[in-house]
């Protein structure tokens, strides 16, 4: 019972963005409706992630793309580098966050370390997706993030309808008939979705490399994830029963306090980095305390519940399976009570599995079992047994242990 109330009462409320007070709850909507207010000065200061590319030197450009089911996607390009200009004949790649980030990951850590500007450097044609539900995909044809049929998905649409519809607009844009798919935790969820349950997107894919992917969960030590997989029916009715289908992106308050209390000279940074290896592992030598006030700019991006209850299933299930509605649900939906497995084992498109042993969310038995059922896949353990699930993103050393070899693979296969 104590447990459970500190997770109602504590965890959830901040991971949620909800006050369980009338006054609370208008304090915070108040406040969270900055992050959708384009004129807001405070996030005027935050650049996009376009806008870091062109302050970067690099050709940058900005492209919205309309999903099967209405979403609009932002997606950024890195066109061109100093080194190789802006061309049709580039091999394309697409990069692709995870859950609660967004395309900044992969361009804020600067040139020489963001993997968008390695790639550049090198001679490919980048792009940077955005999934919806996050801060730069928070718009739909028909539906506003403020109804809550916008947030009836989890990562499963994503793999879906998302990532075929940006790999098919890449693709056309570039001119070019294959693409390299790079996918870091969710973005590996979502790509094994969407090469099992559109198989024909496997024909568009050179090779698949999933940076710490999110598939297998039963091992996960990640205490948000343990957390509602201990008491995931109990959290699902009370998002319901208070109207809240959304994780929040940070707020204006959020941010002005990472800026000001997580800088390398701030007395409160140890307590910025507890957080990070509460969630990530901990990893004091290798991941770049530097970038914590610039993180805290963009991440948390927002997502939808739904997102978090289906990995919680995972977790409990011990399957990577399609989300769970219920028994009645599931029998209307899926003509079976329990929710069907995804067929991993018809995946052909090469794919490279590279993980941490000190990973919270993506342990290496989890991995272990993933690599078993992928008949053309190979998998690379990090040379570090600190290396953790964030570090993919922002280690010191990240370049060295994870994008030299993918890389090179990438050559290989090109």
């Amino acid at each position: 019972m104590l447990k459970i109330s500190f997770i109602l009462c504590c965890i959830l409320p901040i991971i949620l963005g909800v006050p369980f007070t009338k006054d609370e709850y208008e304090l915070n909507e108040s406040l969270h409706a900055a992050v959708d207010d384009f004129d807001d000065p405070f996030l005027q200061k935050t650049p996009t992630p376009n806008k870091l590319i062109q302050q970067a030197g690099y050709i940058a450009e900005s492209h919205q793309v309309v999903t099967q089911d209405g979403y609009i996607l932002q997606m950024y390009r890195v066109a061109g580098s100093p080194k190789y200009p802006k061309s049709d004949n580039k091999p394309v790649v697409l990069l692709q966050h995870g859950l609660l980030d967004t395309a900044a990951s992969w361009v804020f850590p600067g040139p020489g370390k963001g993997f968008a500007y390695l790639l550049s450097d090198w001679g490919y044609d980048v792009w940077l997706g955005n999934t919806r539900g996050n801060r730069y995909s928070r718009n739909h044809k028909d539906l506003t993030i403020s109804k809550k049929n916008y947030w009836k998905f989890s990562w499963h649409e994503m793999g879906i309808y998302d990532l075929p519809a940006m790999i098919d607009y890449a693709l056309s844009h570039s001119k070019q008939e294959k693409i390299f798919y790079v996918g870091h935790s969710q973005g590996g969820t979502a790509f094994f979705v969407m090469a099992s349950e559109r198989p024909e997107y496997q024909q568009k894919i050179r090779a698949s490399f999933n940076l710490a992917p999110a598939v297998f969960m039963s091992k996960a030590k990640n205490i948000f994830i343990r957390a509602f997989a201990s008491h995931v029916n109990n959290l699902k009715m009370l998002t319901e029963l208070i109207g809240k289908y959304e994780f929040k992106p940070s707020n204006k308050l959020v941010q002005h306090a990472a800026e000001k209390l997580c800088h390398d000279d701030a007395l409160l940074q140890p307590f910025c980095k507890n957080i990070i290896f509460l969630v990530n592992g901990f990893d004091r030598e290798e991941f770049n305390m530097t970038l914590l006030p610039t993180i805290g700019q963009y991440d948390p991006a927002g997502a939808s519940t739904g997102q978090f209850i289906h990995y919680a299933q995972l977790t409990n299930s011990g399957k990577f399976c399609k989300y769970d509605y219920g028994l009645a649900e599931n029998l209307k939906k899926y003509g079976k009570i329990h929710p069907p497995d995804y067929n991993l084992a018809s995946i052909k498109t090469p794919v490279y599995l590279h993980y941490g042993s000190n990973d919270l969310m993506v342990d290496t038995e989890d991995l272990g079992q993933l690599y078993k059922l992928l008949p053309n896949a190979q998998k690379f353990l990090v040379p570090f047994k600190y290396f953790s699930h964030l570090d993919f993103l922002w280690g010191k050393h990240v370049d060295s242990w994870v994008y030299n070899k993918i890389l090179s693979l990438m050559e290989h296969h090109k």
